[in-house]
């Protein structure tokens, strides 16, 4: 009989706007919205409302007394607005989210070193040579909890379960700062009752094809015919969708893997234009080449492809890059290259998204 598993899944509660009220924390018990690019506060010191706003930004996230109207991330800020127009609103500050980010991943890594980074507010952590049974894993998960609040004062909830698909769904069960623990024994009680869209992996297009077979709960989706699904989905997606339901899920937790690309990328709120805009976009597009030369520099990498992403107003996006000789993660160069790349695309229409890309990575061993 194989060892048994111990995979925890460490997700941040409402990370950024939870970083946002370290900085304010007068908004805190407030309906509040991270998203958008605009100031923080108002001449008069106020905070700005969704009512206010003007734009096509998105939700980056939101407290949990926000999304009580039934805003959500990645949701447009003129239609939150409409939800609660008395929300209010602050821009991201990525930089700050990246800095709670490395303290809370380096407080987890000190007691669990097993760790699996999948994005900036969450992580795969395996318990499995540190637990010899679900007590242990629990006061492990209790322990990463204690550790990530006295590093960052933010709060985190936890999954554990026997695999990584587990244990993310067992992390949404009890938010925020929930710690959950879910045996392969608490499946049927526990999953199969919730709506097939819990399981990571099966979108709202999924979704709707399965309801139409009839399939609505992930019990319901257990209990199919593999056939049909394999029939329906494609014998790879359709033979993991009945694997998953049945709380099946084999994958490592991979602690280290090489990035192929670093890159940086902002979609402005108002198209600009190449001429009128120049000097905005200029400003931005330098930002955006130094912002990428402080990722290459902590992450400890360079790159000899430099390449340039662009969007259009029509939403047609264009791409060009240009391999150098030698790696560089010098801000001056990446800039320079970039905007040679920018040189060979037609600027006739209005911009909606820049973005610069360093590949063909290499790590940092020193200047040539």
């Amino acid at each position: 009989m194989p060892p048994m598993r111990f995979i925890a899944h460490v997700d941040m509660d409402a990370f950024y706007a939870s970083v946002e009220l370290l900085r304010y924390p007068e908004l805190r018990g407030k309906p509040l919205v991270i998203g958008g690019r605009r100031r923080a506060t108002s001449e008069d010191g106020t905070f700005p409302t969704l009512r206010e706003y003007k734009g096509r930004g998105v939700i980056t996230t939101a407290t949990y007394e926000a999304r009580a109207f039934g805003v959500s991330s990645g949701m447009a800020l003129m239609r939150a607005a409409k939800k609660a127009p008395d929300a209010l609103l602050l821009p991201a500050d990525f930089d700050e989210y990246r800095r709670y980010s490395r303290a809370f991943k380096e407080a987890v890594r000190a007691i669990a070193p097993q760790i699996e980074d999948r994005g900036i507010d969450e992580i795969y952590v395996d318990l499995s040579a540190l637990a010899a049974e679900w007590a242990d894993a629990h006061d492990l998960a209790r322990a990463i909890q204690g550790a990530v609040r006295e590093a960052t004062r933010l709060s985190c909830s936890i999954g554990v379960a026997p695999n990584k698909l587990l244990a993310k769904m067992a992390s949404e069960m009890d938010k925020p700062g929930g710690l959950t623990l879910l045996p392969e024994s608490d499946i049927p009680e526990r999953v199969w009752p919730l709506p097939v869209r819990k399981v990571n992996g099966v979108g709202p297009k999924a979704a709707a094809r399965l309801e139409m077979l009839g399939i609505r709960t992930v019990g319901e989706l257990a209990r199919a015919d593999p056939a049909l699904l394999v029939e329906r989905f494609g014998e790879k997606h359709g033979a993991w969708m009945h694997q998953a339901a049945n709380g099946r899920d084999e994958r490592p937790v991979v602690t280290h893997s090489e990035p192929k690309s670093i890159s940086r990328e902002t979609t402005f709120e108002d198209d600009l234009h190449p001429e009128h805009d120049r000097e905005t976009l200029s400003r931005i597009f330098t930002e955006l080449c130094e912002g990428l030369a402080r990722d290459l520099e902590r992450k400890g990498y360079a790159g000899r492809t430099i390449g340039l992403k662009l969007r259009y107003d029509n939403f047609k996006t264009l791409t060009r890059d240009r391999t150098l000789e030698a790696p560089t993660r010098d801000a001056a160069e990446i800039r320079r290259v970039a905007g040679e790349c920018l040189k060979r695309v037609p600027l006739e229409r209005r911009i909606r998204l820049l973005g610069v890309r360093v590949g063909s990575l290499s790590k940092w061993s020193g200047a040539p």
